[in-house]
């Protein structure tokens, strides 16, 4: 009779390329995985992985038992979320990455409500400007924004944002108002961690080199500068929305904006997707339009 023992390990190890990242998918001990696959290639009689104090790689013959266990180990998930699928409320742990910004101002407080709402959720969420590796680091859902370059995740959009260009009116009376791109280079424009502004000119996406006297990774940063009139800035809604309201920020090229970029629930091709994390995305696309 087949013995099951060791196999989910097994494949964690070969899809995290490591045993430290395969403990923390199934969250247990780095002690407990090394146990449990030493235990298997003793049973099976093979090397599976060759192990050096860099990395951890499998072998020729642990590449072919990863074939034939990766649909077992599915089925065996598929099974359990039949299961899921029949309980009154979602369960079990839910962990996340978001962009610091969107995650802090948006996200948070709509993730609060939703553990209100399902209070069996347990929530590890991540905050990271930086691309997590969402099947090594055992993520189950990324929320991100703009354009995606990786096709091997599956996507949701949840809403789209638009992005403005403005500054404040005592700027503007200072330097004047740019009609044209061509004119940014004469002013001081407030950039983030790229020296580029995405816009549409005649249904032309542009990329426009820009520069000045302030760069800073923080959008609430630049949008402060802003405010104080050291420049031009372009940045998401969800930042100058409040202050194009007041006044406080005017909107300038505004027949170059772009279109609409997404904001998008990303998960892993490989991962099923739960009970908990389809309710999730639901709550999120419900919530946020």
């Amino acid at each position: 009779m087949a013995n099951w023992e060791g196999i989910n390990e097994f494949v964690a190890v070969v899809e995290t390329q490591s045993f430290t990242a395969a403990a923390e998918r199934l969250s247990t001990s780095v002690a407990n995985i090394s146990r449990r696959v030493n235990a298997l290639e003793d049973k099976l009689a093979v090397k599976l992985f060759v192990r050096t104090t860099r990395k951890v790689s499998v072998t020729e013959v642990g590449a072919t038992y990863y074939q034939h266990c990766k649909p077992l180990v599915e089925g065996l998930m598929l099974a359990e979320l039949a299961i899921t699928q029949l309980q009154a409320s979602p369960t079990g742990r839910i962990k996340m990455t978001a962009p610091v910004t969107f995650g802090e101002q948006v996200l948070a407080t709509l993730m609060h409500q939703f553990l209100l709402q399902y209070p069996q959720i347990e929530l590890d969420l991540v905050l990271s400007n930086q691309k997590m590796d969402l099947v090594q680091e055992g993520y189950d859902l990324a929320v991100r924004l703009g354009k995606l370059d990786d096709s091997s995740m599956m996507a949701r959009k949840l809403l789209d944002r638009h992005m403005f260009v403005c500054a404040s009116p005592s700027y503007l009376a200072k330097h004047g108002e740019p009609h044209t791109l061509s004119e940014l280079k004469r002013h001081q424009c407030l950039r983030g961690s790229t020296k580029y502004w995405r816009f549409e000119d005649k249904g032309t996406e542009r990329l426009i080199h820009v520069d000045g006297r302030v760069q800073c990774n923080s959008g609430y940063a630049l949008v402060d500068a802003a405010l104080k009139g050291l420049g031009i800035v372009q940045l998401p809604d969800y930042y100058v929305q409040p202050y194009l309201e007041t006044g406080e920020l005017v909107e300038v090229l505004t027949p170059y904006r772009g279109d609409q970029e997404g904001i998008w629930a990303l998960y892993p091709q490989n991962r099923m997707l739960t009970s908990k994390i389809r309710t999730l995305i639901d709550y999120l696309s419900e919530a946020l339009n």
